[in-house]
């Protein structure tokens, strides 16, 4: 009798917490301030329920991150695997915000089952004030909810662009939520955009070989096939994100490449297993919510089967990085490695617009296929650098150093002024986009020349070892080529510009006096007159050369001021 007394007691309790997601009619999504107090509730009535606040985001709302520990330890250092879901980065995607909702209600009351080798850490909404900004059209090509938030954030950043720029505050609370709880394995839930096919649910799982080594393996060949194996048992088909967009998936697609602008290619900078949910825009929005939750149930029953497995691979994955052995810093599709997999596709063609008149995309639901695609899953680096033994950076460079310090960087100041032995960068050449991204003029195909020399520091400039968990963090930020370096995202803009000149009239004379008294610079001066003939008839050129090899020429513009010790 008590057995069936406690079961009814369960029962009574999940049918007093549905969530406005179940309340409703299946196409409307929970408002911020219900998905807040929602959690609330749980913290209220279940002690294996932690809503903690976090800090700032530009919309002046924290974040905050809710907790589930089967044995209400909430200690992110133990022995225990911890998961981190993150909800609502684009608000306009609000599928795992409803889902995760369910998922810590039914952990809480034991209506499925509950890890005991893992904590499950939840960010309830990422994107507070693209969720406050609600509307019903801004998603047009999207199957519901009803009313849903906005992609940008309160300042109108795209914030899955801005993990390693860290424009938004939201961006910075996300590292320090990141950095605290240390999770293994990371779930940033979305909805597709793109091309049309049957699948509800697709997935990116984290490029395997950003990841690296036996982990990134272990993740491509055994976990999240058995995840995506675990789903078919359930009914729910699933395939690689469909990385098309404007076009028919038929003729195969590449994985998508997460760089550390995107939420798992931050992640991956920390070893976490990552993979970006990504249910189908057209699918019926109840839909898209279930097989969001199923996912994660199945995510997290295998991470808390394989815990140590999990940890222990995340470890050694560090073995990799070590100072003196060589970094991939830019990847492109490797075509000569092709898998082919089934596909669910609808007969797509092109016909004429009754719009426009001119031909267009369309899919043809009432001709569904299922073929072999080819799928392209690996990539080949085009550039590596070697991985130095340490980097230092000038205490000037405070913005790169709050940024550092906020990833748990480890880094220590020079007790004295000291002169050391060091590569030296200058930026070489590099291109700059026409048009702004994400608040940014960024820079691309970014090359430097590099030197040995000795340096003067001062006492309180950073030495940083890259014997620690934030070396991939470091060379992703810190070298120059890197594709999302702080140098690409404008962080050292200042050097590219000189901040002194020399009027001709007066360096004439001097330039003259320069030649007369350096026979090599005059020989390299005479031999560039008759190899460019252009240079040889521009006065103000030739005048500009001598400037720039000569004392005169200050040392700062294009000298990166980061600098690398073997």
């Amino acid at each position: 009798m008590k057995y069936i007394l406690f079961f009814f007691s369960i029962f009574t309790v999940a049918q007093n917490l549905k969530t406005p997601f179940e309340l409703g009619n299946g196409n409307q999504s929970t408002t911020y301030s219900e998905c807040i107090s929602y959690y609330e509730k749980l913290d209220n009535q279940f002690e294996t329920i932690q809503m903690q606040k976090m800090g700032l985001t530009d919309s002046g709302e924290p974040l905050h991150i809710a907790s589930f520990s089967s044995d209400k330890n909430f200690d992110f250092n133990s022995n225990k695997a911890v998961i981190l879901l993150n909800n609502g980065i684009h608000p306009g995607e609000p599928d795992g915000i409803d889902a995760t909702m369910m998922l810590m209600r039914d952990l809480a009351t034991n209506t499925i089952k509950v890890p005991k080798n893992s904590i499950i850490v939840a960010i309830p909404v990422y994107n507070i004030g693209g969720m406050l900004n609600r509307n019903s059209h801004s998603r047009a090509n999207q199957n519901g909810p009803e009313a849903y938030g906005f992609r940008g954030n309160a300042r109108n950043y795209d914030l899955n662009r801005d993990f390693i720029k860290s424009d938004s505050k939201n961006s910075r609370s996300f590292q320090e939520i990141f950095q605290l709880v240390n999770p293994d394995m990371f779930i940033d839930n979305h909805v597709s955009n793109g091309a049309d096919y049957q699948y509800t649910f697709t997935c990116i799982a984290t490029q395997h070989q950003r990841l690296g080594g036996k982990l990134g393996e272990f993740y491509k060949n055994e976990m999240h096939p058995t995840i995506m194996q675990k789903l078919k048992l359930k009914n729910i088909e699933s395939v690689p994100y469909v990385n098309i967009h404007g076009d028919m998936p038929d003729n195969g697609f590449a994985q998508f490449m997460d760089s550390p602008r995107y939420a798992t290619g931050y992640t991956t900078l920390f070893n976490a297993l990552g993979s970006v949910p990504e249910t189908h825009m057209l699918k019926p929005f109840k839909d898209r919510v279930r097989v969001t939750y199923e996912y994660m149930v199945e995510t997290i029953n295998y991470v808390d089967q394989n815990a140590t497995k999990i940890k222990a691979l995340k470890n050694q994955n560090l073995d990799n990085y070590k100072a003196g052995m060589q970094y991939p810093l830019q990847w492109e599709i490797d075509s000569t490695k092709v898998s082919y997999i089934d596909f669910m596709g609808y007969q797509g063609g092109y016909k004429p617009s009754d719009v426009s008149g001119k031909e267009r995309l369309y899919y043809d639901k009432k001709q569904p296929f299922t073929k072999k695609i080819p799928f392209y899953n690996d990539y080949k680096a085009t550039k590596e650098v070697t991985i130095p033994s340490f980097y230092i950076i000038p205490q000037s460079q405070w913005p790169i150093i709050e940024l550092l310090q906020l990833n748990k960087i480890e880094m220590q100041p020079l007790a004295q002024d000291t002169e050391i032995e060091v590569e030296s960068y200058k930026i070489a050449s590099f291109e700059t986009t026409k048009y702004p991204y994400e608040g940014h003029y960024g820079h691309y195909i970014t090359t430097v020349s590099k030197s040995t020399e000795k340096v003067k520091f001062r006492k309180g400039d950073f030495m940083i070892s890259t014997n620690q968990k934030g070396v991939k963090y470091l060379l992703e930020t810190l070298e120059p080529e890197a594709v999302d370096s702080y140098f690409n995202w404008n962080f050292f803009d200042t050097i590219l510009q000189q901040k002194e000149y020399f009027s001709a009239y007066v360096f004439e004379d001097l330039a003259k006096e320069l030649l007369d008294k350096n026979a090599k610079l005059k020989a390299e001066f005479e031999a560039k007159k008759q190899s460019d003939s252009k240079f040889a008839e521009n006065g103000a050129a030739q005048l500009d050369w001598i400037y720039k090899h000569s004392p005169y020429y200050e040392k700062a513009h294009l000298q990166y001021p980061v600098y690398r010790v073997k």
